[in-house]
C-alpha cells in the first residue's frame, strides 16, 4: 500500500518538476544504522567497515532523488548482493531505466548483473588525490535522499522488529516529503522561534 502511494506522488512530483512521470535513470546505496534493542539479532548483523552492528538501508532514487525501490537487510549482507536485489526489483518495476550509477561496493558481478537486465551501471570512482570530503558526483543525489530519511525520528535508528516494516517506515518518510513538496507547505519547527 505505502509503495502504491509513493509511486503515485513520485510520478505527481516528477510531473510537477516539469520531467516525465517514469524515470530513465538512478542511483544505488546502501546506509547502515543501528538497531534498538527490541530487534530480533537474526535480523541484524555487523558492517566491520562502518563498525555498526545492525541493518543496512539499500535504496535506489531517481535522479531527482525521489524513492523508488527499498531493501533493509542486516548489516552484514553484502552492497554487491543487496545491489543484484534492487536492480531485478528496478527493472521490473521500472522498465524505462537504462542508466544507473553507484559507488566501488557495486561493482564487477553487480555491473554483469545490471548488463544483463539492459542497465547500463557506472561505477562512481573518488579521486584518489584528494583528501577529506568531496561531493561524488551524480551520488550526492542519493546521500541527500538518506540526509532526508534521517531528519524523520523514527528512522535515526531501526527500532522496527520486522524489516518489511523498517522497509514501510522508509515509505512512510518519503510519502511526507513528497506531500509537503506538492503542497508547498514547510513544517514548522523550533529554531528560529
Amino acid at each position: 500500500m505505502f509503495e502504491q502511494l509513493n509511486g503515485l506522488l513520485r510520478r505527481l512530483v516528477r510531473t510537477a518538476e516539469g520531467r516525465d512521470p517514469e524515470p530513465t535513470a538512478c542511483i544505488i546505496d546502501s546506509q547502515s544504522i543501528k538497531t534498538s534493542t527490541n530487534v530480533p539479532s537474526a535480523t541484524q548483523g555487523a558492517d566491520v567497515g562502518k563498525r555498526i552492528v545492525g541493518r543496512k538501508r539499500n535504496i535506489v532514487t531517481d535522479t531527482i532523488g525521489l524513492l523508488l525501490v527499498v531493501l533493509v537487510t542486516a548489516a552484514s549482507v553484502q552492497d554487491g548482493t543487496a545491489g543484484r536485489q534492487l536492480l531485478t526489483a528496478v527493472a521490473a518495476e521500472h522498465p524505462t531505466i537504462g542508466k544507473a550509477w553507484a559507488d566501488m561496493g557495486y561493482k564487477n558481478a553487480v555491473v554483469e548483473h545490471a548488463a544483463a537486465l539492459g542497465i547500463d551501471l557506472e561505477i562512481v570512482r573518488r579521486d584518489p588525490a584528494t583528501r577529506g570530503f568531496v561531493v561524488q558526483r551524480r551520488r550526492w543525489v542519493v546521500e541527500r535522499t538518506f540526509g532526508w530519511l534521517m531528519n524523520h525520528r523514527r528512522l535515526a535508528r531501526d527500532y522496527e522488529a520486522l524489516p518489511a516494516r523498517s522497509e514501510a517506515m522508509v515509505h512512510v518518510a518519503m510519502i511526507s516529503l513528497m506531500t509537503r513538496r506538492l503542497t508547498g507547505e514547510t513544517t514548522p519547527t523550533w529554531r528560529g522561534t
